[in-house]
């Protein structure tokens, strides 16, 4: 039996490499605390920006096997890059970094979309594809991914004044802790061979929009509406039936509209807790804030919060 190898100290505080619209790094204390007492496997289906995988692989001792998976190609490049080629990466990215921080201000915006250009023909090395990503991402606005129905990334220049473009102690430590990582790329139902009795999914799907203004599931061309959902639940049950665990993240539409009871009713067998989340992906200032969200579960012990 081959166990996950438990990452030393200095691993500890590593962090997502990402800015992520949705991401958990402000809830995972919660998270964490309803985590099942014990399980062999991790599963992460749509991993985003890995602020619970991170956390589970410097955390749990006793995980035999981590798989990750996400839909966006570009995305899951960028991690194997981190996990197969970091040097080269880092050499890419301290490039990028170098030319953005001596720029003036118009320069850094043809930078921006020069680079932007350049990933969306997806021409260049899976190493370069990787350092735009990243690089796009910590320069766009707010750290958003949304593409249009072409898949182009269009989101605009964030103008950020000293942005930190190459971390490479954090990609050094994120590089080695991802050694142990399957890494998959594809529609989240694959993963259905590696469900088993004990194993544990955190599933962290783009979210239901429940405003005008928080409508984020372009993250892939074609989008994720309710009949996804409807799929994922499908998924779930899945999961249920094979007897591993799974923890579920997803928006509150009853927080804005009472009678919206979608996921209440989509997932009544199962266990629904609401937690407050700070949420600052929005255009108006006056409109970010602490907005319910839904962990749903199918599982239930004393030592949860529930």
């Amino acid at each position: 039996m081959r166990f996950f190898v438990f990452l030393h100290k200095q691993f500890l505080n590593m962090k997502p490499f990402l800015k992520w619209a949705g991401g958990k790094g402000q809830l995972l204390e919660v998270i964490s605390s309803n985590l099942p007492l014990s399980f062999n496997t991790y599963v992460e289906p749509f991993v985003g920006s890995g602020a619970v995988l991170f956390d589970i692989l410097s955390n749990r001792r006793n995980v035999e096997r981590v798989v990750i998976n996400d839909v966006n190609t570009d995305l899951i490049n960028t991690y194997l890059c981190i996990k197969n080629n970091c040097q080269a990466l880092i050499v890419e990215l301290t490039n990028l970094q170098e030319q953005y921080l001596s720029a003036d201000d118009e320069e850094r915006t043809k930078l921006f979309y020069d680079v932007r250009d350049k990933y969306n023909k997806r021409t260049s090395s899976e190493v370069e594809q990787a350092s735009f990503f990243i690089f796009l991402n910590r320069t766009c606005f707010n750290g958003l991914y949304r593409v249009n129905s072409n898949n182009y990334f269009n989101v605009p220049h964030g103008k950020y004044k000293n942005p930190k473009i190459c971390d490479k102690d954090n990609l050094a430590s994120v590089s080695t802790a991802l050694k142990g990582v399957d890494i998959w790329n594809g529609d989240y139902e694959k993963l259905k061979e590696v469900v088993t009795d004990g194993c544990f999914v955190y599933l962290d799907p783009p979210y239901k929009p429940i405003s005008e203004t928080s409508a984020f599931t372009s993250y892939i061309a074609g989008g994720f509406g309710d009949d996804e959902q409807v799929r994922l639940k499908k998924f779930c049950d899945y999961i249920n039936q094979k007897g591993a665990y799974f923890m579920l993240s997803n928006s509150d539409p009853a927080s804005v509209d009472s009678n919206n009871l979608f996921f209440d009713d989509l997932y009544s067998q199962y266990h629904i807790q609401r937690v407050l989340a700070k949420r600052a992906i929005n255009s108006n200032g006056n409109n970010r804030g602490e907005v319910n969200e839904l962990l749903i579960t199918n599982y239930k012990n004393e030592a949860l919060l529930f």
